[in-house]
């Protein structure tokens, strides 16, 4: 029938398919995005287990640089590798059987002293503590100088008045220092409550140099963006869904055209 006409409509079954949504290099670069995410997130959590210790502290003996139950990451070091002014993790038989935090004021070779002017003296220098508590003196009583043995520590806590440290136990064999083969760990970081991580004392600069910032800030930047990759990749096939649902629903809406 010469006069017959036929109306076409448009598909409306776009993008209601069961395959994949989005461009192929899309689903490939999400794909890369996911799979670089998990290794960056889980790589991160691998790195800090074997780098760091989480440890409890029971006492107030480092307030206020650390409160009795805050919860510190320690960086696993060598005792060579522990400088004037760091917080470290030890445990010697003869101050208790468990691991003490303490701050190391004096190293093998050091002279130590307390008090002159209200002040720690190493090496004849007193040392500036900004990290003790306000307006508390270096020590409560003075010590008679120590001379500290090659390979060992001299270690305070923050809180003078009631740390039980090495000025407990100048009447011992090594004048109250510690081996430095005791010490485990060296605190980087109090996460719990969050105070960030502990300040290098400059006070200690010009009798050497400082030991170095663990990599606990790489670490968390590594987990974050691996997150970040992770939620960003996986994120892509339902927005690709959506925009293509979009498309069809507009397409349909469109005036169907007439041959």
């Amino acid at each position: 029938m010469g006069g017959e006409s036929m109306t076409h409509t448009a598909p409306r079954s776009g993008g209601t398919g069961t395959g994949p949504v989005g461009s192929r290099t899309g689903q490939r670069l999400s794909g890369l995005a996911v799979a670089l995410g998990l290794v960056l997130f889980l790589g991160g959590f691998a790195w800090g287990a074997v780098v760091y210790r989480p440890y409890t502290v029971p006492t107030s003996s480092m307030t206020p640089t650390i409160d009795a139950g805050d919860r510190i990451l320690a960086q696993r070091v060598d005792g060579d590798e522990v400088r004037r002014g760091d917080v470290v993790v030890f445990k010697d038989a003869t101050w208790a059987n468990a691991p003490m935090v303490k701050r190391v004021v004096a190293i093998g070779g050091d002279t130590v002293s307390c008090c002159q002017d209200g002040k720690l003296k190493v090496n004849g220098k007193e040392i500036d503590e900004p990290y003790l508590p306000k307006g508390t003196p270096a020590e409560i009583t003075n010590f008679p100088t120590v001379t500290v043995p090659e390979g060992r520590l001299f270690l305070l806590g923050d809180e003078r008045g009631s740390s039980v440290d090495s000025t407990a136990h100048l009447t011992d064999a090594a004048s109250g220092t510690v081996a430095r083969s005791a010490v485990d760990a060296r605190v980087d970081s109090v996460v719990y409550p969050m105070k960030g991580m502990l300040e290098r004392p400059t006070g200690f600069e010009a009798l050497g140099g400082l030991s170095s910032p663990g990599p606990l800030g790489t670490i968390i930047a590594a987990v974050i963006a691996g997150a970040v990759l992770v939620m960003g990749g996986g994120a892509y096939g339902p927005i690709a869904k959506l925009a293509g649902a979009a498309r069809a629903r507009r397409s349909s809406a469109e005036p169907a055209g007439v041959r």
